[in-house]
C-alpha cells in the first residue's frame, strides 16, 4: 500500500482523477475502467480476474502490465511514441517516427554499448528540440511497471534511474559517435510518473508548446500531464482486461465462381 501511495503521489499520476470528465475531450472513463483505475491506484485487486493467463502463468494486476501475449505492452509503449512523434512535429523540424541509425562502418563501440545492428531503429528523432534548428536529438521510449516484484524492494527513484541507464547504455554512445546527434530516453511507469530527465523533456515540451500557440505555460503543462496521464491509464485497463486468447479461425469458401460452377448453383 505503501508503494501505491507513493506511485500515486508522482507527478501526473492524479490528473485522471482531478479532471472533469468530459468525453468530447477524451477524458472520460467507463464504469468498469474508473473501478479498474481506482484498484491500479490502490493496489487494490480488481474483480471478475481470470486464475490464469493465456500464456499459463497465474493471472494479476502485475502479471497483465507486463505479459507480452496479446501483444498489449507494445501497443502501450507505441501510443506514448505516437503521442510524443505527434506533439514534437508541432513544434520541431524534421521530426521522423522509428527512424533507422546510420550502419556501421568501422566504428568502434565500447563493449557496454549492446546496439550494433545495421538495421537499430529508435521510436522519434527530431531537429531543434535541445538545441539549434539543425540539432537532432532521438527519443526512446519506454512504459515500465514499477510494482513488478523485480523492482518491489528498490526505490522509484531509482527504478527510473534504471530505466533510464540501460536505453542509454544500448543507444548514446552511438548515437554521439556515428549520428553526431543528442539521445533522450523518455521513461514512464504505468500509473503516470516519469523519471527526472522525461520529466525535463515534457516541461521543455510544454514550453515550446505554450510559445508555438500563445497559450499559457502553466495550462499547457497541465493539458500535457492529462493527456499521457489518460493514454497510459487505458493502455493499463487494456492490459488488464484485453482479451489474450487466440482469435478463432473458421475455414470459409473464397473462390465464390469455382464453388458455384462445381457445386452447379443456379438461381
Amino acid at each position: 500500500m505503501k508503494r501505491a501511495v507513493k506511485l500515486g503521489q508522482e507527478k501526473g499520476a492524479s490528473t485522471w482523477l482531478t479532471v472533469l470528465p468530459i468525453k468530447q475531450h477524451g477524458y472520460s472513463l467507463s464504469k468498469s475502467a474508473f473501478r479498474d483505475a481506482l484498484c491500479f491506484r490502490y493496489n487494490w485487486r480488481p474483480k471478475h480476474l481470470p486464475d490464469l493467463c493465456p500464456c499459463g502463468d497465474s493471472f494479476s494486476v502485475n502479471h497483465s502490465l507486463s505479459c507480452p501475449t496479446g501483444g498489449f505492452p507494445s501497443i502501450r509503449h507505441n501510443e506514448v511514441r505516437d503521442i510524443m512523434g505527434s506533439l514534437l512535429q508541432k513544434v520541431c523540424n524534421n521530426v521522423e517516427i522509428e527512424p533507422t541509425l546510420h550502419p556501421l562502418t568501422g566504428e568502434v563501440l565500447p563493449q557496454r554499448c549492446n546496439t550494433k545492428d545495421n538495421e537499430a531503429r529508435l521510436d522519434i528523432s527530431a531537429n531543434g528540440f535541445w538545441g539549434d534548428r539543425f540539432q537532432k536529438t532521438f527519443f526512446d521510449v519506454r512504459v515500465f511497471n514499477a510494482n513488478a516484484s523485480s523492482y518491489r524492494t528498490a526505490s522509484l527513484n531509482a527504478c527510473y534511474k534504471r530505466q533510464e541507464q540501460e536505453k542509454k547504455r544500448k543507444y548514446e554512445h552511438r548515437i554521439r559517435q556515428v549520428e553526431h546527434a543528442s539521445f533522450t530516453p523518455i521513461v514512464f511507469s504505468c500509473t503516470g510518473g516519469c523519471s527526472k530527465l522525461s520529466s525535463t523533456f515534457i516541461k521543455r515540451l510544454a514550453s515550446m508548446l505554450a510559445e508555438k500557440t500563445d497559450i499559457p505555460y502553466s495550462i499547457t503543462m497541465k493539458w500535457l500531464r492529462c493527456r499521457i496521464s489518460f493514454a497510459l491509464l487505458r493502455a493499463a485497463v487494456m492490459c488488464l482486461r484485453g482479451s489474450r486468447q487466440k482469435p478463432r479461425t473458421f475455414p470459409t469458401d473464397t473462390d465464390i465462381a469455382l464453388v458455384a460452377a462445381v457445386s452447379r448453383l443456379t438461381h
